[in-house]
């Protein structure tokens, strides 16, 4: 597999085009100044005439050559080109409207072939990949031009340092990593969009700060339609137990810089959660963007399969690009076997759109080469296609189970900090042993429950209260007893625990509940082998 560095540029791909004489090209870039300047080096290079057509302006000459010809018509504009002499390469710009009309489809497909006889070639330089059926055996090769690289980055924020205040040359020279961040935050933009971040980073700051850098990232996901930027609210030291996954994430915190690179790092492709609901999952995502200082995308997997009849599959290249665009980022898929759970009977249930976008969306994870670092979650694992799970799709699986005595303990530590209350004021030993079986988001509602009812009473926070809510609270481990033990056999073999002290295995779901509470099905209050009523009440003591 080739990497970024191995790949051949955009332009040593249009000069291999040119030399083989490929007659029709498509080049896709909203960066029409920039890959024209870089297509005027190739003409002078190979000394080709470089004539650029547009409907307001007609062709103009840029290399080997000058002048204009007055031909704004898109249909003679074609005959130009038909009939112009030597060597010579001609770039119609924004020329995708036109294909609308057949009579310009036609006369293009007849270019195409002439075109094949002589030594000219004609690109068409559109921002958007939109070619009629009658045309795509004729355009011989499509070309996604490249964004800017890290090298044309650094330039551009070198050429405006140095007009910076003093203070900031002298700290892009002090710290070697200042520049190397900047360029890291604005790689995904295109040249002009670079540029201007960094001056509007000057203006603000008269550095270049990254948050700046960062809320243009967020224009080009809000453009897009299809992701949803998660702002940095979570801390990582918001996230309870699950040191396992914690420490796997810190040590590959700089994974994505240059250092990494030179070091013989691969890049790091994403992990899969899977686990019971409540657990931290979700959290943990959220955490990951601020431990990094990434933009964190959220993709809602039901966006994909909204609006017209074939949009679907373009959706997801949308996804992709603009993932991609924005990197290096985080890609955020929450209950990924929701959104590809009918897989297989999606050629009965919906023509096969599930198994294409999913086919894309799998083939992307295994081959992609762009610092974009995907956490997928899951809470039923059955539900997910085997394909997903095959090694290389994720660096790692990891299975998120319900919290040990250890874990509990930090997550009560952590939810009564962020309620402003002291937990030393506390008996958290006690707490700990009342939420036997509970999950992270359990514990923390029952805070927020306890809370609401120490301001109703107008007294404050307490251990009573707490006690009170727990008890009344029956854990998931008991209502989804039998699913949370068949993940559990599942990720025996084939998960990673999240937490180092699940490696043993683990006791059944609600074994721990029920001890303290007794109850053939966990309810608080039932006495050991009697029922609950047969209408569904719980018969509750407290």
């Amino acid at each position: 597999m080739l990497t970024n560095d191995m790949r051949r540029s955009s332009r040593g791909e249009i000069e291999d085009l040119i030399r083989a004489r490929y007659s029709l090209i498509w080049v896709t870039s909203p960066e029409e100044t920039r890959v024209e300047e870089s297509l005027k080096k190739l003409c002078v290079e190979r000394e080709m005439r470089l004539e650029v057509w547009s409907i307001t302006e007609g062709f103009k000459v840029l290399a080997n050559g000058q002048g204009t010809r007055d031909v704004k018509d898109p249909m003679k504009a074609i005959d130009h080109v038909i009939r112009g002499e030597g060597r010579a390469l001609y770039v119609l710009r924004d020329f995708h409207p036109f294909l609308k009309e057949p009579a310009v489809v036609r006369r293009l497909r007849d270019a195409a072939t002439e075109l094949r006889k002589t030594k000219k070639s004609l690109l068409v330089l559109s921002p958007v990949t939109k070619i009629p059926p009658e045309l795509e055996k004729s355009v011989s090769a499509i070309v996604d031009w490249d964004l800017p690289n890290r090298q044309e980055i650094e330039q551009i924020a070198r050429n405006l340092l140095r007009s910076a205040p003093p203070a900031t040359q002298q700290l892009a020279e002090s710290d070697a990593t200042y520049i190397e961040r900047v360029v890291e935050a604005a790689l995904g933009l295109t040249a002009v969009e670079a540029e201007n971040v960094f001056a509007k980073a000057m203006v603000r700051t008269h550095t270049f700060d990254l948050e700046t850098i960062l809320e243009e990232k967020k224009q080009i996901i809000r453009k897009s339609g299809l992701l949803e930027y998660y702002e940095h609210r979570e801390e990582f030291g918001d996230v309870g137990g699950m040191d396992t996954l914690k420490d796997w994430l810190v040590k590959r915190r700089s994974a994505f810089s240059s250092r990494a690179r030179d070091f013989g790092l691969p890049l790091p492709k994403g992990i899969l959660l899977i686990g019971v609901p409540g657990t931290g999952k979700s959290l943990t995502a959220k955490a990951v963007g601020a431990l990094w200082q990434m933009p964190l995308l959220r993709l809602d997997v039901g966006k994909i399969f909204a609006g017209l009849v074939g949009s679907s599959e373009e959706n997801i290249r949308t996804v992709i690009k603009t993932a991609e665009a924005v990197a290096p980022a985080i890609l955020w898929i929450d209950e990924l076997e929701k959104g590809f759970s009918g897989t297989g009977s999606s050629g009965q249930t919906d023509g096969g759109t599930t198994s294409r976008v999913f086919g894309s969306f799998i083939t992307w994870l295994q081959e992609k080469t762009s610092p974009v670092f995907v956490i997928a979650t899951a809470n039923n694992v059955h539900q997910l296609p085997p394909e997903l799970l095959r090694k290389g799709r994720f660096d790692e699986i990891f299975f998120c189970d319900l919290p040990d005595r250890e874990d509990r303990r930090s997550i009560l530590d952590i939810h009564i900090r962020k309620k402003r209350r002291d937990p030393s004021q506390f008996d958290l030993e006690k707490l700990v042993d009342i939420t036997v079986d509970f999950s992270g988001a359990e514990i923390e509602q029952a805070v927020v429950a306890s809370l609401y009812d120490a301001f109703d009473t107008g007294g404050d926070l307490n251990d009573e209260l707490l006690v009170h809510t727990l008890k009344e609270t029956v854990p998931l481990a008991i209502t989804m007893r039998e699913m949370i033990e068949s993940m559990r056999e599942w990720a025996r073999t084939r998960a990673r625990p999240a937490s180092s002290r699940r490696n043993a295995p683990p006791k059944p779901a609600g074994a721990g509940w029920m001890a303290k509470y007794g109850g053939s099905r966990g309810g608080p209050g039932d006495k050991p082998g009697e029922n609950t009523s047969d209408d569904g009440e719980r018969k509750l003591e407290l």
